[in-house]
Order: C-alpha cells, then sequence, then structure tokens
C-alpha cells in the first residue's frame, strides 16, 4: 500500500504523507468537499482538484493491486510462478503490462498450438528455432504420427509453426516494443465501408469527412477519435493502424522486429525461410489484430477521459452560473400550435400561478396574452420574466418586449433562459412529487424560472447527462462518465453552500455526508417541526448521526438562526475557537462578522491549537469577513438582436451578442438567439495561439461574435471572437486536421494521398462541428 501512496505523490508532485493522510479521510467515510475545506491541516492543503484526482488514480491503483493478486494467484495454482515471473508481475506498473504478462497463463480455450505440443511436436518447433542449419522436411517426418493425425511432414511442420507463433505473440517485452513502435509510428485510417460509398443518407453523410482519412496515432484528438469509433459502431466507416510509408508489397517493420527479438535471422540456413514464414504469420495473424485492437482500445479511451473532462468542466461551468437572485419571476415554456406554457413564482421560488398564452402562430391572440401576462407581473410584482430558449423563443421574447413597451409601468426584464433537461425534469418522478396536480409542460415552465433564480439548485434536479454540455456523452463509459460528473455536483454544491430551511431534497442529497434519504428525513423534519433554528437540531433528524453531522454541518446554513455563525461557512466544531477569539478581543460573536477592518489585524498564528492551524484559521477570518459568500459572479444576460431571430435571418459580417453553451476540444458552441448554436473554431477564438479553448472561454460565458459563414441546409454557422476578421478570408490553421498520409496497408482502398485540409471557415466547419450531444 505505501508503494500505492508514493507513486501518488510523485504523479501528483506533492508528499506521501499527505497521500497517506487524504487516503486514511477517505477510507473513514469523509468526503472530498469535506477534507479539502475542513481538514487542511491533515492533508497539507490539497485542494478539491488535487483530491479528485488523488481518489481516481487511488480507485485506479488499487484495481490493478486486486488484479495483480488474482494473476499471482492463478499462475501459482498452474505451478508455473517462477521467481522471476513473480518479480515480473509485481513491478508492472500498469494493467496493459499485467495483462501482456499474464497473457501465457491465460486460461483459454484449445488452441492449434496447444493441440500441437499434446501431439508431441514442440521439439520440433524448438530444434528447428534452436538450429536452423536443420532441414524442416528430414526433421519433421521424425514426428509423424497417425495417432494424432499427424499423417505428413506439412501438418508435423504446421503443427510446430502453429506453437512457435503463440510462443512469439504472447512475448510481454516484444508486445511491449512493438506496443511502442506503433504508438509513435502508426496512423490510423478510416475507410467508407463497402456498400456506403453512394449512400446520402443522412446517418451516413454525417461521417463523410471520415471517408477517406488518415492521421497520426499519437496526436489523433478526442472528439475525431470518438466521430471516427461512432462511425464504425454504426457500420459507416472501417479503422486500421497502418504506415504511412509503407511501400506496397514490403515487410513491415515490426516483422524484423518480431525476428529481431527472437533471433531469428536470414543466412541462408535450412530452416530460415520456414522461421521466417512463421515471423510473417505471427506478425500477420496474431500480433497485428491484437495490437491493433489494444491500440484503438487505448485511444478510445483516453478520448473518452479527454470527452469526460470537457463535459465536467463544462457542467462545472453551468452550475456555478450566475444566479439571477431572490426576485419574483415569471417562467415561459415557449410553444407554437400548444402555445405558451406559463408560471409565476415569488422570490423563494414558490409557485403563485400557472397557465398558459398564445401569443404565437397559429393562434396569435396577441392582445389576450398580453393582457393575461400583464396582470400576472402586476399582481406579483414581477422582476424578471425567463423564456426558454426551445422553438418559439424568439417570437416569445419579442411579444414579451412589445408587451413591456406597451406596459411602462412594469420594470421586468426578459432573459432567455437555456432550457436543456427542462422536459426530462418535468416528466421526472421528482418533479411528479413535487408537482403532482400540474402538467409536465406547466412543471417545465417553473424549473424554466427557477433556473433563471438559481441555476445551481434547479440542475441538481436532472441528470447530468441530460443537460447538452457533453462531447459524444453517449460513446464513453456511463459508469465513469456518471461517476465524474456526480463529483462536480458535489463539488459546486458544497462550494456554494446549501441554506437547510429552503433547499429541496434534490439539492440537499448533494450536500457532503449526505444521501437521498437523510436529505428527505431533513425535509420531513422540517416540514413537520417548522425551520431549523440551529445547525445542532440537525442531530435530531432521523439517521443524522456523529459522522453525518460532522461531514455536512459546515456546509449547511441557517440563514435566520439564533447563532449567526450557523449563516457562514464556518464548522460547528470551530465554534469555540471563534468565541474565544471574541473574548479576547472583549467583542460579541455577531460582531465580528463582516468587520473587515477588525478581522484584518487579526494573527492566525495567535489562536493555533492542537486541533487548528493556520490554514483554517486563515480560512475562518475569511468567512467571517463574507459569511456566507457566494463564489458565483454577478448576473448578466446576453442581448440578442432583434430581427434575427432564426438562421435565416443571419448575414455574414453580422456581430452579435451570445452566451457560451458548451465548449469542445476544437472550439466553443454560441447560442446567438437563432435556436442553432453557431461554432467558433478553436483557431478564431482569439489573435493568439490557443491550445485549450477552455483557456479563453467557459459556458455561460457572454461573448460578442462575428458571423463568418451561414450554411443553412445544413444548419451550420460560422462564427468568430476575431472580431476584425473578414468573412470568407484564409483563417489560421490552429487546430486543423493534418494532412493525410497514403494508406499502403491491407486496409487502403486508394493509393493515392488524400487531399490535404483547407483553411477556410467552410472546411473548419465540416471538420469539426460533431457536438455529439
Amino acid at each position: 500500500m505505501s508503494s500505492i501512496y508514493q507513486r501518488i505523490a510523485d504523479e501528483l508532485n506533492i508528499q506521501g504523507q499527505q497521500v497517506s493522510a487524504a487516503v486514511n479521510l477517505l477510507d473513514e467515510g469523509a468526503t472530498v468537499p469535506f477534507i479539502s475545506r475542513y481538514r487542511k491541516e491533515v492533508t497539507g492543503g490539497l485542494d478539491d482538484t488535487q483530491m479528485r484526482s488523488l481518489e481516481e488514480r487511488l480507485r485506479y491503483l488499487r484495481e490493478l493491486e486486486d488484479r495483480r493478486d488474482a494473476i499471482l494467484k492463478s499462475i501459482a495454482e498452474q505451478d508455473k510462478l517462477s521467481p522471476q515471473l513473480e518479480s515480473e508481475i509485481k513491478s508492472a506498473d500498469t494493467k496493459t503490462r499485467l495483462e501482456d504478462l499474464y497473457l501465457p497463463y491465460k486460461p483459454k480455450r484449445r488452441t492449434k498450438g496447444q493441440i500441437a505440443i499434446e501431439a508431441g511436436l514442440e521439439p520440433l518447433a524448438q530444434s528447428l528455432l534452436d538450429d536452423p542449419t536443420l532441414e524442416p522436411e528430414t526433421e519433421a517426418k521424425k514426428f509423424i504420427n497417425a495417432e494424432h493425425k499427424i499423417e505428413d511432414t506439412k501438418a508435423a511442420l504446421d503443427g510446430a509453426k502453429y506453437i512457435l507463433m503463440e510462443r512469439f505473440s504472447e512475448d510481454a517485452d516484444l508486445l511491449a516494443k512493438l506496443r511502442d513502435f506503433l504508438l509513435k509510428e502508426a496512423v490510423i485510417s478510416s475507410r467508407v465501408a463497402t456498400g456506403k460509398e453512394n449512400d446520402q443518407a443522412q446517418e451516413v453523410q454525417k461521417f463523410r469527412d471520415y471517408f477517406e482519412h488518415d492521421e497520426p496515432l499519437k496526436s489523433t484528438p478526442s472528439h475525431r477519435a470518438l466521430a471516427m469509433f461512432r462511425g464504425r459502431n454504426e457500420g459507416v466507416l472501417t479503422l486500421a493502424l497502418v504506415l504511412a510509408d509503407l511501400e506496397p508489397g514490403s515487410s513491415h517493420p515490426c516483422e524484423a522486429m518480431v525476428a529481431e527479438h527472437w533471433n531469428v535471422r536470414s543466412q541462408d540456413r535450412a530452416a530460415d525461410a520456414w522461421l521466417a514464414e512463421v515471423i510473417r504469420w505471427t506478425w500477420r495473424v496474431k500480433l497485428l489484430t491484437h495490437l491493433e485492437t489494444d491500440l484503438l482500445g487505448e485511444l478510445r479511451n483516453v478520448a473518452e477521459e479527454d470527452a469526460i473532462k470537457v463535459f465536467a468542466s463544462n457542467l462545472k461551468d453551468l452550475l456555478l452560473a450566475a444566479p439571477a437572485g431572490q426576485k419574483a419571476t415569471i417562467g415561459l415554456d415557449p410553444g407554437l400550435r400548444t402555445g405558451v406554457k406559463v408560471a409565476v413564482l415569488d422570490a423563494t421560488g414558490k409557485v403563485l400561478d400557472h397557465g398558459a398564452i398564445f401569443p404565437t402562430p397559429p393562434q396569435n391572440k396577441i392582445a389576450e396574452s398580453e393582457k393575461i401576462l400583464a396582470h400576472m407581473c402586476r399582481t406579483h410584482n414581477v422582476n424578471l420574466i425567463a423564456i426558454g430558449n426551445g422553438t418559439a423563443s424568439r417570437e416569445t421574447e419579442k411579444f414579451v418586449k412589445d408587451m413591456l413597451k406597451r406596459n411602462d409601468d412594469l420594470t421586468a426584464k426578459p432573459v432567455i433562459v437555456n432550457e436543456s433537461g427542462a422536459s426530462v425534469y418535468s416528466a421526472s418522478e421528482f418533479a411528479a412529487k413535487e408537482f403532482p396536480d400540474l402538467d409536465v409542460t406547466i412543471r417545465g415552465a417553473i424549473s424554466i424560472a427557477r433556473r433563471l433564480q438559481d441555476p445551481l439548485a434547479e440542475l441538481v434536479k436532472i441528470d447530468p447527462k441530460s443537460i447538452g454540455v457533453g462531447q459524444y456523452q453517449h460513446d464513453v463509459s456511463q459508469s465513469q462518465l456518471a461517476r465524474s460528473l456526480d463529483a462536480v455536483v458535489e463539488d459546486c454544491v458544497n462550494a456554494v453552500g446549501v441554506e437547510v430551511n429552503t433547499a429541496s431534497a434534490a439539492l440537499l442529497a448533494r450536500v457532503s455526508g449526505l444521501n437521498a434519504t437523510l436529505a428527505n428525513n431533513i425535509v420531513e423534519f422540517r416540514d413537520k417541526n417548522g425551520a431549523f433554528s440551529t445547525r445542532s437540531q440537525l442531530k435530531d433528524v432521523a439517521r443524522f448521526g456523529a459522522k453525518t453531522f460532522e461531514q455536512a454541518a459546515g456546509f449547511l446554513r441557517i440563514a435566520e438562526g439564533s447563532n449567526p455563525l450557523d449563516r457562514s461557512a464556518v464548522h460547528p466544531e470551530s465554534y469555540l475557537l471563534v468565541e474565544s477569539i471574541a473574548q479576547k478581543n472583549q467583542r460579541e460573536v455577531a460582531d465580528l462578522l463582516g468587520d473587515s477592518s477588525f478581522l484584518s489585524n487579526i494573527k492566525p498564528q495567535e489562536y493555533v491549537t492542537e486541533q487548528f492551524g493556520v490554514p483554517t484559521i486563515t480560512d475562518i477570518l475569511r468567512e467571517l469577513d463574507k459569511p456566507g459568500r457566494d463564489p458565483r459572479p454577478e448576473f448578466r444576460t446576453a442581448e440578442f438582436k432583434d430581427g434575427v431571430n432564426t438562421i435565416k435571418d443571419l448575414e455574414p459580417g453580422m456581430v452579435l451578442e451570445g452566451t457560451i453553451t458548451n465548449v469542445t476540444n476544437f472550439g466553443a458552441f454560441v447560442d446567438i438567439g437563432v435556436h442553432q448554436d453557431g461554432l467558433v473554431h478553436i483557431s478564431a477564438l482569439a489573435n493568439t495561439f490557443v491550445k485549450d479553448p477552455r483557456e479563453v472561454v467557459k459556458a455561460g460565458d457572454i461573448v460578442k461574435v462575428k458571423v463568418m459563414e451561414v450554411d443553412v441546409d445544413r444548419k451550420r454557422i460560422g462564427l468568430s471572437m476575431r472580431l476584425e476578421d473578414t468573412p470568407g478570408e484564409k483563417t489560421g490553421g490552429d487546430g486543423q486536421r493534418p494532412k493525410r498520409a497514403p494508406s499502403t496497408q491491407k486496409h487502403n482502398k486508394s493509393q493515392q494521398p488524400a487531399k490535404a485540409a483547407v483553411g477556410s471557415m467552410g472546411a473548419l466547419l465540416q471538420q469539426a462541428m460533431k457536438k455529439g450531444r
């Protein structure tokens, strides 16, 4: 176990003692938010990002150890575990290396090589390998055996060949050499599947950029890798690993590597030709397929990990988007034939009224709808009108703005809100329990309004995978994706903190140390006994034990509680420390809160105890200065341009304001109010080289963009954040696909080099726009 700790320490560039302390806390049931916030002295100040990385690597390395133990046991039971093999297995540092070492001993169905060994042909194979001067035919005659169906020399030599092929292909060191060579030199070659060349169906044509595409395996970005894998899974593409410079008919360099590893040389000896044939068969039949599967699998794993990181990063930005705050809000779920659903909420999110209006085609009941909406605004003193960004959103927004102009006594502000996932929430069990008597469409309007008031509190009710900020999210490991996204939600909820007297069960369930059962127990206790007045009352909730209180209390707030510290992030275990600071300075605890001038003069070193060090005391003083501070930014909204409501209204050269909805490895998608997000390619994000789009923008950012190109038929919009760019001009090549290399292996359909990628925005769009939602 100590070796695991040291490896994690080396990878994360931290001390082994920090890893050991963090792992002990995790194993005791502590959560990452609790450890990173309230146990800084124990871990040496590891933050939540470091803790998540540590947690993930710990999981992998423990799985590696479990697999190592299982392999050692399996080989020992076969009585084949030599000291050298045991040492190699114990020193294997990856699952791939471990499986390579286990390959010769892995239980498998009877192979041709095993059958040949049972037939007594292993001495023939060994003698020809050891002494190539022997004549294969002559030696083979000695092993003709009718009982084992070895009826002639050909059968004997074939059996010997199968024995050596298995031996050659199951050598861990050789596999490592070949894998390393191919990883550096191989090209992933994508071709259109036979029979799909002239298929004009949309599900086929969406992969046409990969009908004849080659690029180095080592530099294939995740979004293109996942696009190719999806194309293969759907039967549109075939994939293979090839070498770009391999001439037709020439031997593969890996064959020479196999021969060298097994000391097989061509010296015009009697068995040299036969051994060369064994090498060729080993590579083509055994190793090529095995390694191609492995390396494409590794590429997929890396691409999936990258895609999951993209999703997690976007989700974090969305969850931590600025809340509009506690303001009376109307939620509008736009529609055409079925009308616009309306829900009125008070400042706390409680539903006050609901209904439907029909200001859009085909009904066009504008006057009647205006009267209803204006009445709702006046009656409930509405501050904000949240409009879902789905079908008819711009038409609904225009109606609302016109209504406000004609009723100048109304001060409500219309805001377009991303409604991704609202329909999922509306039909969920949680929504049905929350609003059993309301139609699903009204629930959608409520969700849209609440999402404006507090995005985090509302989005936690939705499965993160349904929020729509992922990249090929359905193509990745769903368990790994769920684990990563759940961690993001947990970190975001605890970073902001939760008001225990108003939070939903869904939000409470994401608090450190809590689960769905405890969250429901809190709500039931609150409904039965009224609002909590102190954090200590939480101990009276069913199943809310001491350990749960330790993990959760610091993240639960009581705004109007009897103890002023209960509305802050100061943990109850630190209350005595705060009281000692107050007493020493002859102050009341309540007077400390918000007194910046006084707190800035406090020296943390003077209050250090065995339990609390300088880092924790510094955090406490910072929290006392701004108790319950919200880490989210100030609320802002994009102003969509009037008259630009659909993609047909766009013209190259227009400068528009929009909201970043999704950030991928190849650029960022922007909602500019036309129902179809536009793409700012990575090469058009800034005037300088951009390696990672997230260095420039994040989901929820308000940006100005220039329309560069519009493809109405394919519903594609090319945008640039370099406002000086001229539509139609050649753009920089940052992030472009590499030139295609000619394919000269088993997979090639054309011996001619494919055309190099060009630099127009249209080409970049074709290359990059694979949203994978």
